[in-house]
């Protein structure tokens, strides 16, 4: 049974009104966080997390469907995905090193470009549109899946999807 904290919430969040937000922090901050620090034991961080993942229930909010799922099964969705992102964005910085010394960055012969692949701009206009934008953000605008995903207002398991269709797309052309 749906309580009427909850049924108000759910009015307000349909109707975009702030109201929710604070109705929703007051009532459910505290259980967000728990579940955000079984994935992130650092406190700042996770708070970090539990102010990103309200940033992210108010900017889906009119996409939340009663009939699909309960308030809190998708406010804790939210919360376990972006405590999971950010885990995973925190390991790929850290795993990263730059090493000057040995860099190969400015020893790129002419001969080492392959110029069959220097039109790719070209060949990524043949391309349908929905994958040509995802393509774009991804290598040419440098923005990770879920960056893309948050700026292209599409899911992320779309932006794989078209990632993936696109770059097999592209490989028909270079590889007939």
């Amino acid at each position: 049974m749906i309580s009427a904290i909850e049924k108000e919430i759910v009015y307000l969040l349909e109707r975009g009104d702030k109201k929710a937000i604070t109705l929703l922090y007051e009532n459910y901050a505290d259980s967000l966080f728990g579940v955000i620090k079984k994935i992130i034991t650092d406190d700042e961080i996770a708070q970090d997390v539990l102010q990103e993942s309200f940033v992210k229930i108010w900017r889906y909010a009119k996409k939340y469907d009663a009939s699909k799922a309960k308030l809190f099964t998708w406010l804790y969705r939210i919360a376990y995905n972006t405590a999971i992102d950010k885990t995973r964005s925190l390991k790929n910085k850290s795993g990263k090193e730059i090493q000057i010394e040995t860099s190969n960055v400015y020893k790129i012969t002419s001969n080492a470009l392959n110029e069959d692949v220097l039109d790719i701009k070209k060949h990524l206009g043949s391309l349908d549109e929905k994958y040509q934008i995802v393509i774009n953000a991804l290598f040419f605008e440098g923005m990770t899946q879920q960056e893309a995903s948050d700026e292209l207002d599409i899911p992320l398991g779309t932006i794989k999807s078209r990632l993936k269709i696109g770059l097999r797309e592209l490989k028909k052309i270079y590889n007939p």
